[in-house]
C-alpha cells in the first residue's frame, strides 16, 4: 500500500482522538483483515553502516536519525513495503532532548504517508556505543 490508501487484503486505518497529536504520530492504528497480508518486523534500526557495523555520523543525531530512515526505507522496499504501510514505530534516543528534531526528521521521512503509532523511549544506552538513537517498527502489506 505505497499510495496510503486501502489495499486488497486488509484495511489500515488511522485514527488521532486529540488535537496536539496530528501531524506528530497517530494515537491508534487499526488494521482490518480481509484477506491474506503479511507483518514485516524491523528491529534496531541505526546508524550502523550496513557492511561493517561502523556507526555512521558519530555525535551527530539529526544525520544518524536520517541515516537509520533511509535504511528502513530500503529494508522495506526490498519486503514490497514503504513508509505508508508502517503502523507502529518505537523510537529509543539517549538524550529526550533530541525529540523535537526526531518529529520533524519523522515527519520528512514519512512525507505524504499517514504517520503510525509511535512511542519514544528515553534509554541509557543502545546497543553499541556511540549510537544515539535506534527504531523498531511494524509494517503490513498484502499477502500475495
Amino acid at each position: 500500500m505505497t499510495d496510503g490508501g486501502p489495499a486488497p487484503g486488509f484495511e489500515k486505518r488511522n485514527y488521532n482522538y486529540g488535537r496536539w497529536t496530528h501531524g506528530r504520530f497517530s494515537e491508534a492504528v487499526t488494521v482490518s483483515f480481509t484477506g491474506p497480508a503479511k507483518m514485516i518486523f524491523l528491529a534496531g534500526i541505526g546508524a550502523e553502516h550496513e557492511e561493517t557495523g561502523e556507526i555512521m555520523h558519530q555525535g551527530d543525531f539529526e544525520g544518524q536519525l536520517r541515516y537509520a530512515y533511509q535504511k528502513l526505507k530500503n529494508v522495506l522496499a526490498k519486503n514490497g513495503a514503504s513508509m505508508a504501510d508502517v503502523v507502529k514505530q518505537v523510537t529509543y534516543v539517549t538524550d529526550i532532548r533530541y525529540g523535537k528534531q526526531s518529529t520533524a526528521i519523522r515527519a520528512k521521512a514519512y512525507g505524504d504517508a499517514p504517520l503510525p503509532a509511535h512511542t519514544m523511549l528515553n534509554v541509557t544506552q543502545l546497543a553499541w556505543p556511540g549510537m544515539l538513537v535506534e527504531i523498531d517498527i511494524i509494517a503490513m502489506v498484502p499477502g500475495k
